[in-house]
């Protein structure tokens, strides 16, 4: 164990994944707001709503309400540190997904309850597959008319390839949606629609399932099929198991309803007891040799995945996004390029809450940090004492055609 290897484990790093429309930025919003990051979270409905998403920074996304460029965002939660990349839905600015699904250690795809896998997530879902990304799965919308559960089950199963394994079950549906069966902690958290904003009145009702004489007389015909469905899933349905989930060979199921803060507690509480921590990646030593480098080595190198201009409007400026791979980053410290062997001391490092930015004085495996005074390509970086090339993007035919996944290799 190094000396890295508490911050290393403390690490979550999720990039936010869905069809256009299918409530991931509001998702977004209320993760951050549930962690306590942001107070009041911002609208994504209407073009003129007075506050917009905090994700949604450029003036293109505050007139229509769209993602059209990744978001980055660090938020502290059950003394965690959660990396979220929000990502655009439309294909048109796929390109700036696909580049984001490299730097991360999973995904949460968000699925509407009345549309199902829709085009665009499929997409997404070929590129995680491509690269072995573990992916949790959150059905959104619960509060409107929607599809059965049990078949939205089954189209994600045929969409991945993989056996889902419902973490929380509806009671419900549409107007008579009642609440979600949480089947980790066994009880039911009552439905209520939801705010803005968190206060002190806003705690949750919560009942175990041990008492379902009380469910039973609260919510009748509705709970007795959530408990029918349940028997069967448990019956049908592989256990949960983590290695397997880690091999992206099962996806673990939430259901809820983002607008209303509904099931987002449970996805929160998921990212930190379920989603992996940062892991060995793959490098290539100077005489070609493949090497794993572990998260939490002692030289420092990240990895250059995305490069943004102009993200503040009053002056014209650009920012390489680096996912730190192994090591610890300290402010001030020598780097090198790895292609140029170029030498890099970089003067300001920033850490991210969408377009806002805060200086940072360190960061460890699994963080996403800024340098926003040099001009960086898509590459690595790293101490000169650790010369080791880390996995980069490979993205072939692209723009030629949008309507399948590129080509994403490590090199």
């Amino acid at each position: 164990m190094s000396a890295y290897t508490p911050e290393t484990r403390r690490r979550r790093t999720f990039a936010i994944i869905s069809h256009p429309d299918a409530g991931k930025t509001t998702l977004t919003e209320k993760l951050l707001l549930f962690s306590g990051a942001i107070h009041i979270a911002g609208s994504v409905k209407a073009r003129k709503a007075s506050r917009h998403a905090t994700s949604d920074w450029m003036e293109i996304e505050k007139q229509r309400g769209i993602s059209v460029a990744s978001s980055v965002m660090q938020m502290l939660y059950r003394e965690h540190v959660i990396n979220l990349l929000d990502t655009p839905g439309h294909k048109d600015f796929s390109e700036d997904t696909y580049r984001v699904l490299t730097a991360v250690d999973s995904a949460l795809m968000v699925i509407d309850a009345a549309n199902g896998v829709e085009p665009q997530t499929r997409r997404l879902i070929e590129v995680c597959r491509q690269r072995d990304t573990p992916i949790m799965t959150f059905v959104n919308k619960l509060d409107r008319e929607g599809r059965d559960p049990l078949e939205l089950l089954d189209e994600v199963e045929q969409a991945l390839g993989i056996p889902c394994v419902p973490m929380t079950w509806p009671v419900g549906q549409g107007k008579s949606f009642g609440g979600i069966i949480d089947l980790r902690q066994q009880h039911m958290r009552i439905f209520k629609a939801g705010a803005d904003k968190i206060s002190d009145d806003d705690a949750d009702e919560i009942i175990p399932l041990a008492d379902r004489a009380t469910l039973l007389a609260r919510f009748g015909h509705e709970f007795e099929l959530a408990e029918q469905n349940i028997e069967l899933l448990q019956s049908a349905a592989p256990t949960f198991d983590q290695t397997a989930f880690f091999a992206a060979r099962q996806t673990p199921v939430f259901f809820g309803s983002g607008v209303n803060n509904f099931g987002v507690q449970e996805i929160l509480d998921a990212l930190v007891d379920l989603a992996p921590k940062p892991h060995a990646r793959n490098s290539t030593n100077k005489d070609g040799s493949l090497v794993e480098v572990q998260p939490d080595a002692e030289g420092f190198s990240g990895v250059v995945f995305k490069v943004q201009a102009n993200m503040d409007p009053s002056h014209r400026d650009r920012i390489a996004f680096v996912r730190v791979c192994a090591g610890k980053y300290e402010s001030g410290m020598k780097l090198k390029v790895q292609r140029s062997a170029k030498e890099l001391r970089p003067t300001s490092v920033v850490t991210f809450m969408s377009q806002r930015r805060e200086a940072v004085e360190e960061a460890y495996a699994g963080d996403i940090i800024g340098f926003t005074t040099c001009r960086i390509p898509d590459d690595c970086i790293s101490e000169n004492r650790y010369p080791l090339f880390m996995a980069r993007a490979v993205m072939r035919g692209l723009i030629e055609s949008l309507q399948s996944p590129p080509e994403v290799q490590a090199c």
